[in-house]
C-alpha cells in the first residue's frame, strides 16, 4: 500500500489538489503496478503506484505517451505527472471515461493509427529504452530494421527465454530464423514509424465517440508490427482494417511478415506467463522456417 500522505505531498507539486484525507479507489492493476482512482476536487485522475524501483517503468510510459499526443493523430491519456514518494513510485494519467467502442470508433482509430504511423524518422528505435509488460525492451537506434528486428526484438526474447529453461527447438528452430530473416525483407523496406508497441485489445477504448489508445511501448520500426499485435489477440473489427487499409494500404508480403512479428509478442508472453505459450511460439517458428 502508498504511503499516501507522502504520494499526496508528491501530487501536490504538480497542481493537483491531492488532501491528506482523499480515500483512492482501487480500480485493479496488472503484474507491475496498482491502480486507483483519486478524486482530487474537480480533477480525477488515474494513479498508477508501484515499488519505487519501478520508476524507470512508469517514465517510459510517460515519455511513450508524450511521444504520441505530440503526433496529434489518435487520442492519448494526459500525463500529469511521474515520480517518486517515499518507498512508492507513481504515475499519474487524465482520467478517462471509457465507453464500449463500435464500428465508428474501430474506423476513426484505422485512420488516426495509420496517421500516426506517417510520423517517422529516419532510424530504427528509439531516444531510450522502455518496457513490453514488465520484460525490458531494447531501443538502441539503427540503420538497419532487419539488424535491429532481429537483435533487439526476437534475439533478445529467444536469449531470455533461453535463461528460463527454454531451449531444444524453440532455440534450435530461433537460430535458424535468426539467420535468415532477411528473405522476408528482399523486397521491401519500412518507413521507420511511430509505433503504439503494444496495440492489444486491451491497450484502447473509446470515450465521447473517440478511439483513446494506452500503455504503449513506443519506438519507431515497421508499421506492420503494430497491425500483426492487433492481430493476434483479437479486440480489433473490420471496419478499423478497413479503414486502415484505405488510409495507407498494407504492402505486398505483409501476410508472412505478420507472423514473424506476432513471435516476438509471443515469445514475451512465454518468458513473462510460462510454458502455456511454448506451443504457440513453436508453432510460429516452425510455420517461419517453412517460408521460402
Amino acid at each position: 500500500m502508498p504511503d499516501w500522505p507522502e504520494l499526496f505531498a508528491a501530487l501536490r507539486q504538480y497542481d493537483v489538489f491531492a488532501d491528506d484525507s482523499l480515500r483512492p479507489h482501487s480500480v485493479g492493476g496488472g503484474d507491475i503496478a496498482s491502480a486507483w482512482r483519486v478524486d482530487a476536487g474537480t480533477q480525477t485522475i488515474f494513479l498508477k503506484t508501484a515499488a519505487a524501483a519501478s520508476i524507470g517503468v512508469f517514465e517510459g510510459e510517460a515519455e511513450g505517451l508524450d511521444e504520441l499526443r505530440q503526433a496529434g493523430a489518435v487520442r492519448v491519456p494526459g500525463h500529469i505527472a511521474c515520480g517518486t514518494a517515499g518507498f512508492s513510485s507513481f504515475l499519474a494519467l487524465e482520467w478517462i471515461v471509457a465507453e464500449p467502442p463500435g464500428e465508428s470508433e474501430e474506423r476513426l482509430l484505422g485512420r488516426a493509427l495509420a496517421a500516426q504511423h506517417r510520423c517517422c524518422k529516419d532510424r530504427f528505435g528509439w531516444h531510450r529504452d522502455n518496457t513490453i509488460g514488465s520484460t525490458p525492451q531494447h531501443n538502441r537506434w539503427s540503420d538497419d530494421w532487419v539488424t535491429f528486428f532481429t537483435d533487439q526484438r526476437l534475439g533478445f526474447q529467444l536469449r531470455l527465454a533461453a535463461d528460463k529453461g527454454f531451449g531444444g527447438e524453440l532455440q534450435s528452430g530461433g537460430a535458424t530464423l535468426l539467420a535468415s530473416c532477411g528473405r522476408f525483407f528482399a523486397d521491401y523496406r519500412p518507413d521507420s514509424s511511430l509505433l503504439h508497441g503494444d496495440l492489444w485489445g486491451g491497450n484502447w477504448t473509446a470515450s465521447g465517440g473517440q478511439p483513446v489508445i494506452f500503455d504503449p511501448a513506443v519506438y519507431y520500426g515497421d508499421r506492420e508490427t503494430d497491425i500483426a499485435m492487433t492481430r493476434l489477440f483479437g479486440g480489433f473489427g473490420p471496419a478499423f482494417y478497413r479503414a486502415y487499409e484505405d488510409a495507407w494500404p498494407l504492402p505486398a508480403g505483409h501476410e508472412s511478415r505478420l507472423r514473424l512479428y506476432q513471435l516476438y509478442h509471443v515469445l514475451n508472453h512465454l518468458n513473462l506467463f510460462g510454458r502455456s505459450y511454448l506451443g504457440r511460439a513453436l508453432a510460429l517458428l516452425r510455420e517461419l522456417n517453412r517460408i521460402r
